[in-house]
């Protein structure tokens, strides 16, 4: 493996970007450390790097680093960096290399039981990323670019851990009543009236399917940075699509519309012309843990934590014993109306028909 910061500092503008130059090769720290960035690049992808011998080895993961044992991530080997990227977090401006935000996912040391050419063998000793793992390089194509596999070798400190599932069985539709009774046994929330809709996301990707289970990802490119904000957890998120007016009015039919088109170049056009948002209202799965059999506020509070607002999806406020309130306010600002959701209820897939935890109260309806 080359020892050197020529590739590294041949390919950077230091007076445009606030990267390092480097120049630290020397340090008394007995273990040597390791960073874990998250790179949000042209494609996002997570940065492994490893101190040695005076400079950090360096591979692009592009799924992030794996915690279940066994589990396997492609890795391409990078130049070696400066030492002082172990803190380096910022924004690499436009036009740059590298172009994009940099922050630590991870860090801490390790400690190496092989070093070759094409097998590293290291022990982890980070916040998140903790135990064996091995890089292994598979391919050396004509430009001499590397291919490696970074695999998970021992289990995680959490025996729990679940891999993130295929499909999940949503809850059915809320069944149409007057408002529930006692208010204060109940969260509300707005309906939008939109298209139902799950987003699975693992390493900085999402795949978007319909309540049957249908891949509808490919249909809506704008939620791609959604993948992006959820970083390297694993989560199954339930929620609608919508496309929202100027107003910040719900309407669902480009949503069917945009699911209809078969042409590449007619979901291009109408998402930039109709961009859809997706509300997201409930948290299934959270880094290797079903959160189903949890209290509907508990699974609400998690979401509120995971996900921040963005250009194109939202987490919408709930709010508990307001349910007339709510409702009144979405009859003014000409909204369907309102979903009233029983505090302390499960996520399950199976109708109650006299006792529903799910409830849509329409607009018009104030009794």
């Amino acid at each position: 493996m080359a020892r050197s910061l020529a590739s590294y500092q041949s390919k950077r503008d230091f007076e445009a970007t606030p990267e390092p130059a480097g120049g630290r090769r020397t340090r008394k720290a007995r273990a040597p450390r390791f960073v874990v960035q998250e790179h949000s690049a042209t494609a996002m992808h997570w940065d492994l790097r490893l101190e040695h011998d005076g400079v950090l080895l360096s591979w692009a993961v592009p799924k992030g680093v794996p915690l279940v044992p066994g589990e396997q991530r492609l890795a391409v080997r990078t130049e070696d960096h400066p030492l002082e990227y172990l803190d380096f977090e910022g924004e690499i401006p436009e036009g740059s290399y590298g172009a994009g935000s940099m922050s630590i996912w991870d860090h801490g040391t390790y400690e190496l039981e092989e070093l070759a050419d094409d097998k590293v063998h290291m022990r982890l000793a980070g916040g998140r990323a903790r135990g064996r793992y091995v890089l292994v390089r598979t391919r050396v194509d004509p430009r001499g670019k590397e291919q490696w596999l970074l695999r998970r070798l021992d289990p995680p400190d959490d025996p729990d851990r679940k891999p993130l599932p295929e499909r999940i069985e949503p809850m059915p539709l809320p069944r149409a009543e007057r408002l529930p009774r006692p208010a204060r046994a109940w969260a509300f929330e707005v309906d939008w009236g939109g298209r139902r809709a799950l987003v699975y996301g693992s390493g900085g990707r999402i795949r978007v399917t319909d309540r049957a289970g249908a891949d509808i990802t490919d249909h809506f490119p704008e939620l791609v940075r959604l993948g992006r904000a959820l970083g390297a957890h694993d989560v199954v998120l339930d929620g609608e699509l919508v496309v929202l007016d100027a107003a910040g009015r719900p309407h669902v039919g480009p949503v069917h519309a945009r699911i209809a088109a078969t042409s590449g170049s007619s979901i291009r056009a109408q998402a930039k012309e109709s961009p859809a948002t997706f509300v997201a209202f409930d948290l299934l799965h959270l880094d290797g843990h079903d959160l189903r059999d949890q209290p509907y506020e508990e699974r609400r509070r998690l979401l509120g934590l995971l996900l921040e607002r963005g250009e194109h999806w939202q987490v919408p406020e709930h709010h508990v014993g307001e349910g007339r309130e709510l409702l009144d306010g979405a009859q003014r600002l000409g909204l369907p109306g309102v979903v009233a959701k029983r505090l302390g209820s499960t996520y399950h897939p199976a109708r109650s028909s006299d006792r529903p935890d799910w409830v849509r109260v329409a607009a018009r309806r104030t009794g």
